[in-house]
């Protein structure tokens, strides 16, 4: 379920300027606030199975739009590239500290 979580969470980062106002509305409050669906549906005064039915209905246009568009792919691509190359930097520096050290015995 964090999982899950987390991938609408950036997908929702990624997507939300093509979502209408109301879609926001409820998924930030879904997602982000932590809001129960019956704590939305008494704030907007609609039924909690209007408010689930727009959650599923966003969350399937969210994944839609990744499909076509791949910007959270893309995202953790280059995620991963930067985190290998701190680990080549980290490794290299490590490699001149020790040439340093070793010059310093000389």
């Amino acid at each position: 379920m964090l999982e899950k979580t987390t991938r609408i969470n950036y997908l929702f980062d990624f997507y939300q300027t093509l979502l209408t106002p109301k879609q926001r509305n409820y998924m930030e409050l879904y997602y982000l606030e932590d809001y129960s669906l019956g704590e939305i549906s008494e704030t907007f005064h609609v039924s909690r199975q209007a408010v689930y039915d727009n959650i599923r209905r966003t969350e399937a246009m969210l994944e839609e739009y990744e499909e076509k568009l791949n910007l959270y792919a893309k995202f953790q691509e280059r995620q991963q590239l930067i985190e290998e190359l701190q680990g080549k930097l980290t490794d290299q520096k490590e490699v001149l500290d020790s040439l340093e050290r070793l010059k310093d015995l000389d």
